[in-house]
């Protein structure tokens, strides 16, 4: 079953009886993960948990990209305490939310979209796709990232990309374990691995499989969560180079950073 197109920032498209449901961004081509994208991605993974029948849920990006990544007008200081704790509240809901998450990525994959991603249990990506995880180059840190990256792909390769705002390639992200698979068409393999290797499971064993699968990892996301976002908005936001790097990049100029 198809959902209408109500000009919402998320489409869902239930198939195999509601038992998979692929999830779209779309705000090609950018599909920036902002406040109205991220309200929309909330109240499906709240929806989510009311399915018994759900047994994987695929996110990919409308057009020719994943995600640009985060709205940087929303980074602003007198926005970015609302939309840090809406973007927050989403992985608090999607680790809440016991479904196993596909992402295929296509394009850019970057800041606020690689976040998305890599909190997906697979990663399935194009040849020529490239992530990264830039928010550094703004004077600012991803605090997501922060703590999803090390547990995806080590902390050294999670360091690497986090200081030096860098993207990779989708063939280095494979070799670095952050990417799963590389494939020509993602967001059709992707279906293809949940019908193959999900569908003929009981729904209920698969929830509590990725409840026990992720318990640990979960609790101390949460907790670490809570954390990072009082070091982003107490500490970080104090310093006049957070400011700095939000607004030269509005502006289109260097920053001119002060160090402090």
């Amino acid at each position: 079953m198809k959902a209408a197109d109500t000009g919402e920032p998320v489409k869902v498209e239930k198939l195999e009886h509601s038992a998979i449901w692929r999830v779209c961004l779309d705000r090609p081509k950018a599909n920036l993960v902002d406040r109205a994208m991220v309200a929309s991605l909330t109240e499906v993974f709240l929806a989510a948990r009311q399915e018994p029948d759900l047994k994987a849920i695929c996110i990919e990006g409308s057009g020719p990209n994943f995600s640009y990544g985060a709205s940087i007008e929303e980074h602003l200081p007198d926005k970015v305490g609302v939309m840090l704790a809406d973007f927050h509240e989403l992985f608090r809901v999607m680790a809440g939310t016991p479904v196993t998450l596909l992402a295929a990525v296509r394009g850019f994959c970057l800041g606020g979209g690689l976040e998305l991603a890599s909190f997906c249990h697979r990663i399935f990506a194009e040849p020529g796709a490239k992530l990264g995880q830039p928010e550094i180059k703004l004077g600012v840190f991803a605090p997501v990232g922060s703590l999803l990256l090390a547990e995806r792909m080590g902390r050294a390769a999670a360091e690497d990309l986090c200081l030096s705002g860098r993207m990779i390639s989708a063939e280095c992200a494979l070799e670095l374990g952050l990417v799963d698979e590389l494939v020509s068409d993602p967001g059709a393999v992707a279906l293809d691995w949940a019908r193959e290797h999900l569908l003929p499971h009981s729904a209920a064993g698969l929830r509590h499989a990725t409840r026990a699968l992720r318990a640990s990892f979960h609790r101390t996301f949460l907790h670490d969560l809570e954390e990072v976002e009082r070091i982003y908005l107490e500490d970080l936001m104090t310093t006049q180079d957070a400011e700095e790097g939000i607004r030269s990049y509005m502006e289109k100029r260097s920053p001119s950073w002060r160090n402090a």
